[in-house]
């Protein structure tokens, strides 16, 4: 069995390689003015580094549901390469300054520094739409209805009743103070709706039944706001140079944090309790869902 980090690695490899083939593969569509500058935006914002967490739940969850005999097929790749473009463009477009204004991401210029600030707006405009188009393409199912049921996956994960609510919420903590439930709900649309969503779509993919969707959704419900809290954390004495990204940001910007309103030790005390819940969410599945629960643990367990 591997290890959380070899888990990591193996998968991260994988999708990346499939979305520096995808790019290629874009780039060889018809006309001469078409917008290869933009391309090159969406690829250094998507394939430029990252740990793939949310691809490797994509897998995970894949794994879970045909029995973890093979480690993916092109539909898997596909689906996680989708959930990595729909993130990247989250992160385009947060790190602009009508946003969060970050010039950092993965210890690289972020994608309006590294270009412009227009060609970010469309290169994050892009990713969003191309990840759909991933997903609705042509026999990336044999069931159509599952095919659908990703797409409403995503869908849900990254608008108005997900990412970008989450993010509305967020701009309006810089001149509101938030209580507790408020945040939790804000960080369950910002960050847990897509983590929610990666997990699930994985299971989807690969055929798993009702009963193991409403467990992998459970799992990834806790396991998302357990994500979130860890940011905080790293946010509050994290190493610029480990996250890849300023640190302290939240703080800088009067925005209320978990460890702000609960305190440093109760914040890692509730990861900590969060996590527990979603492994054991899983524990009808054995040792098949390993992989999944080794991923929890990950998010309270990493520096970056």
């Amino acid at each position: 069995m591997c290890t959380v980090a070899g888990v990591l690695s193996r998968d991260a490899e994988a999708v990346t390689d499939w979305l520096e083939r995808y790019f290629d593969q874009i780039g060889c569509r018809s006309g001469s003015l078409h917008p290869s500058h933009l391309q090159t935006a969406m690829r250094y914002s998507s394939v430029n580094g990252g740990k793939r967490t949310r691809a490797s739940l994509v897998l995970a969850g894949w794994r879970l549901a045909r029995g973890g005999d093979e480690l993916w097929d092109d539909t898997a790749l596909a689906v996680a390469g989708a959930v990595e473009m729909l993130h990247a463009y989250s992160l385009v477009h947060d790190d602009l300054p009508a946003m969060d204004d970050a010039n950092i991401r993965r210890g690289q210029p972020a994608c309006h520094k590294k270009f412009d600030e227009a060609t970010a707006i469309l290169a994050g405009d892009a990713l969003q739409t191309e990840a759909f188009a991933i997903l609705s393409q042509d026999g990336l199912c044999d069931d159509p209805a599952r095919q659908l049921e990703l797409v409403q996956l995503l869908a849900m994960a990254s608008g108005e009743a997900g990412m970008a609510g989450g993010q509305m919420l967020d701009l309006m903590a810089e001149t509101k103070i938030f209580d507790l439930p408020q945040v939790r709900y804000m960080q369950e649309l910002k960050t847990g709706a897509l983590i929610r969503a990666a997990a699930l779509m994985g299971v989807v993919a690969g055929n798993g039944d009702m009963a193991m969707q409403k467990a992998v959704s459970a799992y990834a419900q806790n396991l998302g706001l357990a994500f979130q809290i860890a940011d905080d954390i790293l946010d509050y004495e994290g190493d610029a140079g480990q996250l890849g990204k300023p640190a302290g940001r939240d703080a800088e910007q009067g925005k209320a944090s978990f460890v702000d309103l609960l305190g440093l030790q109760d914040a890692r005390r509730t990861a900590a309790e969060l996590v527990s819940q979603a492994t054991e969410m899983l524990d009808i599945y054995g040792s098949a869902a390993a992989e999944l629960q080794a991923l929890a643990h990950f998010t309270v367990d990493r520096k970056s």
